[in-house]
């Protein structure tokens, strides 16, 4: 069987991103439609460019297409390699005509990524499955603790029973972040992507956890680190000094004789971790000089006199 280049059939890079590769599809199937075109082979290459655009719409299935294009870029006849098998679950069976070559990769396998509807016969009105939806969603990192529901809203297209775009609809839900979900995590919400039609199922909502930019806190893994200024007879006597918390201000104990960019490690005060328990707080010290007038600076000589300290012997 020959390779079928998805990329060159809908006129697109292999780098394309989802959009125009869309935009591609689109325009390629307003011009070969058969209820409409006066193309040569519409038909055939209404199939071609639907069969295209159905494997690269996916990230699964592009990602598996891209893997194996090696196999076939180079002029020579298309074969799997050994031991892999086709078909995996895509999305719901459906009873259609791509070519071989997409059975080899993918089964019978189709997902709804059609907007124009399609030409293939007895299966012109099968049920099919509604468009997979990714965002990303903003969290701040107080919300990480509060096991509350965020509002998302997205627009997801609307299809008539013969499986042509009717335009589009705000879809709106409250999702109650996980516990413990971790900064670019992929949340996936079953049956809230686009609507199917024609008694097909709906897609699903994947969500990208984003951490929002604290104006306090940086994040390493599941701990917080926290700068906290200190003045240099603080490090070098001891001191209690308030750090800031995710839940409000602690005391905290400097022991006298420590440096400074030293950390302190306050237990269980970082971000949850799955399992119930959480990360750390990092509370990094930093020396604050205290302002420049004559009075310190005859203190500051007095002590350098008295210390004969070289930090660099």
């Amino acid at each position: 069987m020959d390779f079928k280049d998805y990329y060159k059939i809908l006129g697109v890079e292999p780098t394309a991103d989802d959009k125009a590769i869309k935009t591609a599809y689109r325009k390629l199937a307003r011009k070969y439609h058969p209820d409409v075109s006066k193309e040569p082979n519409a038909e055939a290459h209404f199939k071609e460019a639907s069969e295209a655009y159905d494997a690269l719409s996916n990230p699964e299935k592009r990602a598996e297409y891209d893997e194996l294009r090696k196999y076939g870029v180079h002029g020579r006849p298309f074969q799997a390699p050994p031991g892999y098998r086709g078909g995996a679950d895509f999305g719901q069976a459906e009873s259609v005509d791509f070519s071989e070559f997409f059975s080899s990769i993918f089964g019978n396998q189709s997902r709804a990524g059609n907007p124009f509807g399609s030409a293939r016969g007895p299966s012109r009105n099968a049920g099919r499955r509604g468009k997979d939806v990714d965002l990303e969603l903003a969290l701040f990192l107080e919300e990480t603790l509060a096991g509350e529901s965020k509002q998302v809203s997205f627009r997801v297209p609307q299809y008539n029973p013969a499986g042509q775009p009717t335009g589009s609809a705000t879809k709106t839900l409250n999702v109650k972040i996980p516990a413990g979900v971790a900064d670019g995590e992929r949340v996936r919400l079953k049956g809230q992507g686009g609507p199917g039609y024609a008694g097909g199922e709906a897609g699903d909502l994947y969500l990208t956890i984003r951490y929002a930019p604290h104006p306090r806190f940086s994040v390493e893994g599941q701990d917080l680190v926290v700068e906290v200024p200190v003045a240099p007879w603080e490090l070098a006597l001891g001191a209690k000094v308030q750090v800031p918390t995710l839940t409000g201000k602690i005391n905290l104990t400097v022991r006298p004789g420590s440096q400074n960019g030293q950390r302190l490690r306050v237990k269980d005060n970082g971000l949850p971790v799955k399992g119930g328990s959480r990360g750390d707080l990092l509370v990094q010290l930093k020396v604050v000089m205290p302002p420049h007038t004559e009075a310190t600076r005859e203190l500051w000589e007095k002590l350098a006199h008295k210390a004969a300290f070289d930090p660099r012997a």
